[in-house]
């Protein structure tokens, strides 16, 4: 999807519905780590950890990670959590209004929302799926395959994921910060980090 595609998809969103702040959150959570919908859904509070803007995703077949995420991300998390109710309670981070965990309908909602103010998403059938196509090919395209697999989740242990040259081609916590800086424009402190010591 081109970068005014994306665009265009979060001024629909900030503009239309219901509730255009948790859209907003979900789309820009989806943009800057690449994470699947469950992945989201399963989110936390107490898998916020603030001081290193890392959060902890758990996805499809078992597996989790600690994903970067961009210091302002992390903080419409943090507040999300906290006027929603998710803070007090300790159960699911995202939301309704009204306090009630979001469920997959909400994405469905915000899919055919979207679609009937922009053509292009229905006729397309874009989907939070193509957040994740998106961001990964832009990672892999400026930070390599082994950068973008990193930030992907994908564990030794994927099938059909490039063959035995994976074993010995992996991306770093920090190197996945350093993509995650570069995409929002914002620095990173796990970045910092690496460029401090690598350059």
């Amino acid at each position: 999807m081109p970068d005014s595609g994306l665009a265009e998809i979060n001024e629909v969103a900030a503009a239309t519905g219901n509730d255009p702040a948790l859209d907003t959150l979900l789309l820009r959570l989806h943009t800057e780590t690449a994470c699947r919908r469950g992945g989201a859904l399963a989110l936390r509070p107490r898998d916020l950890d603030p001081q290193q803007c890392l959060v902890l995703l758990q996805e499809k077949g078992g597996t989790v990670r600690w994903q970067p995420v961009s210091p302002t991300l992390m903080r419409h998390l943090q507040d999300h959590a906290e006027h929603r109710g998710a803070a007090e309670s300790g159960g699911q981070l995202l939301r309704y209004v009204n306090g009630e965990p979001i469920t997959r309908r909400r994405y469905d909602y915000l899919w055919s929302r979207l679609g009937s103010h922009l053509p292009w998403v229905a006729s397309q059938q874009i989907s939070t799926h193509w957040l994740r196509h998106t961001t990964l090919t832009w990672v892999e395209r400026h930070f390599g395959y082994a950068v973008a697999r990193a930030f992907a989740g994908h564990t030794d242990s994927s099938s059909g994921d490039g063959g035995t040259t994976t074993t010995y081609i992996r991306a770093g916590l920090e190197e996945v910060a350093a993509a995650v800086a570069a995409l929002t424009g914002e620095p990173h402190p796990l970045a910092a980090r690496r460029s401090g010591g690598d350059e």
